[in-house]
């Protein structure tokens, strides 16, 4: 029978009448029907309040629907009302005794819920016996209480022992209760100041042994766990890796992210290339998978991707048929898709993606037309045997006429030319044809700038200036920007035909504009022309730095960050948790014998400098700067001994320790002293 005759607005007196009658009431059918209307009503937003002696009188009756629902009660009006809770009181006390066991852990949950500093005090007792209770159902609802009691009073779960308790459940005999025990282990860990937790392969190995008998969550859990075993030994991440990789077929795609998120991260510290080349073979068919998902799945999936083949771009290099876009997909599946597609291009597949690139262009959708487009030049850029083709393709979308698609042309046609000078210069006439189409400031800009650099090879180049100068006061910032070094450089290539102009342009950017890098570079020009010719011209046609699709990879240290955050929103929002998660801890690989090399860079190691710029809070640096910050010569890992590693990456986690000590407002005086004795941080530890 349906409950929704149960949502209807009741009336107070009504329900008490019906909770306080004297009618023979069998199985207590009809309190259970008045109390369903009670909790409806409370659904609704009525207050009930007023009923709570009636319903707390129902607690006695020992049926465990009706117990469910008086509880409920007492959960949604305890912190309004705490005198209601210090009344059902003796009724939890006799509950968590009682034979049934899903009384026993109904009792100790709703005590968990209930924020009473009294209710609190007497859960200590029984939350400690029920952690040790016969029945695996009662233990696992315990170890998530100790995790919400945390959230109440951590100083009370530390002091009482049971991050100890916790610790000694990771080995029961029932694997839900060893997952439950594991995720309140991390969550403590997660959140607590001076708690970090530490896995032994001992350990590891017993948690994967559970992970057969979990529930799909409590695999999650237990995954997530191994995140904190750090391999000492050579060969334990191999065997660890081999014993989760099952968990990659799993139809769960949280706990095949979660799989896929501990593999990548013990490959870090796995000896052999050959094991870490058979991993990537393993990754491969779970991340294509997720693609047949649903269009949210897929995204999810898109996102954690991206990351994947940035850090090992061999793990989906014959794939990439997979991440053609569909015309059913959804626009935002379509533009991850692309950027992977994108990554994934070689000289082996370029063909095949650039003619798929080039379809993309024909489509409709402006935005997804526009980065078809561009990655169209970006292709270009990255594999030089395919530029002329990418060249044709962009000359042919040109040709289309159509207003968006020329002005993105225009703007990676600019990169072109940057990246291979003096090779296909005979396209800036069929570019110059298309200038009254140009109303984008990124394509004016570009489009400036091709005129400037090619000023002695334009014949009206100085016609087509002055005709971008007519608005000059009224453009953006980028494309003033533009006109003003393109008229100095047609000025120091053809003088006769750029004397008029610029002194008009440096007389605008100096005295009529507000802009302080428009009129500071306006001053440096017209000082450079005004005392030495020649050194303008060394300065302003100075060679530049060659340009490569390297600049749009993602920091290293960041990306190292969220490969270790796979399957959460970090990973999605391609931005490390501590910029969006007040107070939350950052992970970094921790030093180990077995540590490969990390290639960030010459002379980059994870350490301090290179974490600043990830945990800053919106640029607002909060940390004190009085306190001691370790300092670590910059050396290549080829240059470093084991010791020297770890020494740089231990002295990184007490600076950071101290540093989110220092931004915590729920520490007390005495937890801060205690964390800075001895001028470092003092890491209650459990190595496991």
């Amino acid at each position: 029978m349906s409950d929704a005759k149960f949502f209807q607005r009741g009336k107070i007196h009504e329900l008490r009448l019906e909770l306080n009658s004297d009618k023979k009431d069998k199985n207590h059918t009809r309190k259970k029907a008045t109390l369903k209307k009670i909790v409806a009503n409370m659904t609704m937003g009525n207050d009930m309040s007023s009923l709570y002696p009636d319903v707390i009188a129902c607690m006695a009756i020992p049926v465990l629907e009706v117990k469910k629902m008086v509880y409920l009660f007492l959960i949604n009006y305890a912190k309004g009302k705490p005198e209601m809770a210090l009344e059902a009181i003796p009724t939890f006390r006799r509950d968590v005794e009682d034979p049934n066991p899903m009384i026993r852990a109904l009792a100790i949950r709703t005590m968990g819920y209930i924020h009473v500093d009294k209710v609190t005090t007497c859960l200590i007792q029984p939350l400690r016996h029920c952690m040790r209770d016969q029945d695996p159902y009662v233990r696992k609802t315990a170890a998530v209480c100790v995790a919400k009691l945390f959230l109440q009073d951590r100083h009370l779960v530390e002091n009482a022992g049971f991050i100890e308790l916790l610790r000694d459940m990771l080995v029961d005999s029932n694997p839900s209760v060893v997952a439950n025990a594991v995720a309140a282990l991390t969550e403590i860990s997660e959140r607590s100041d001076h708690i970090q937790l530490k896995l032994n392969m001992a350990i590891a190995s017993k948690l994967v042994t559970a992970l057969n008998e979990c529930s799909e969550w409590g695999q999650t859990y237990i995954l997530e766990s191994l995140m904190f075993v750090v391999p000492q030994e050579p060969g334990d991440a191999e065997m660890l890796a081999e014993r989760i990789a099952p968990r990659l077929q799993h139809a769960n795609s949280a706990v095949v992210l979660t799989a896929v998120k501990v593999i990548v991260y013990l490959m870090n510290y796995m000896s052999k290339d050959e094991d870490i080349a058979n991993m990537c073979k393993k990754l491969s068919p779970p991340l294509v998978t997720l693609l047949s998902s649903g269009p949210e799945v897929q995204y999810v999936g898109l996102r954690n991707i991206l990351l994947v083949v940035q850090k090992h771009p061999d793990i989906l290099k014959n794939d990439i048929k997979i991440f053609f876009c569909k015309y059913n997909d959804p626009i935002y599946v379509k533009m991850a898709k692309l950027e992977i597609m994108f990554r994934l291009a070689s000289e082996h597949n370029v063909e095949q993606v650039l003619s798929e690139l080039k379809e993309y262009a024909t489509e409709i959708d402006v935005d997804f037309v526009r980065k078809a487009v561009r990655s169209i030049g970006r292709l270009a850029v990255k594999i030089e045997s395919t530029a002329q083709k990418c060249v044709e393709a962009l000359l042919e979308l040109i040709q289309t006429k159509v207003n968006y698609v020329v002005q993105e042309s225009i703007v990676v046609i600019k990169d072109i030319f940057r990246k291979y000078p003096n090779q296909y210069e005979s396209i800036i006439g069929l570019l110059c044809e298309n200038l009254d189409n140009l109303d984008e400031p990124e394509a004016k800009a570009a489009m400036i700038w091709i005129i400037g650099q090619y000023a002695d090879r334009i014949e009206n180049s100085d016609e087509l200036l002055e005709d971008f100068l007519f608005t000059f006061l009224e453009e953006t910032v980028e494309v003033q920007l533009a006109l003003l070094t393109a008229t100095v450089k047609l000025f120091i290539k053809r003088p006769t035909a750029g004397q008029e102009l610029v002194p008009r342009v440096l007389k605008w950017a100096t005295e009529e504009v507000d802009n302080p890098d428009l009129r500071d570079r306006g001053y440096i020009y017209w000082r450079l022309l005004s005392t030495d010719v020649a050194a303008a011209k060394a300065v302003v046609l100075s060679e530049k730095p060659h340009i490569s699709t390297e600049t749009d990879n993602m920091d290293p240290v960041l990306l190292e960050e969220l490969l270790m955050h796979i399957a959460s929103l970090s990973a999605i929002y391609h931005k490390a948790p501590t910029t969006f998660i007040p107070h939350c801890k950052p992970r970094f690989l921790i030093p180990s014998p077995t540590l490969r090399r990390q290639n960030y860079g010459p002379g980059r190691l994870i350490h301090q400098d290179s974490y600043e710029h990830l945990y800053s809070n919106n640029g607002e640096d909060e940390f004190d700067a009085t306190a001691k910050q370790p300092h670590h010569q910059r050396l290549s890992y080829h240059e470093q001994s084991f010791e020297q590693v770890a020494e740089a990456s231990i002295g990184n986690q007490q600076y950071y320790e101290q540093k989110i000590n220092a931004e915590n407002p729920y520490r007390t005086d005495t937890t801060a002293a205690s964390a800075n004795k001895g001028g470092g941080v003092d890491l209650m530890s459990f190595d496991l």
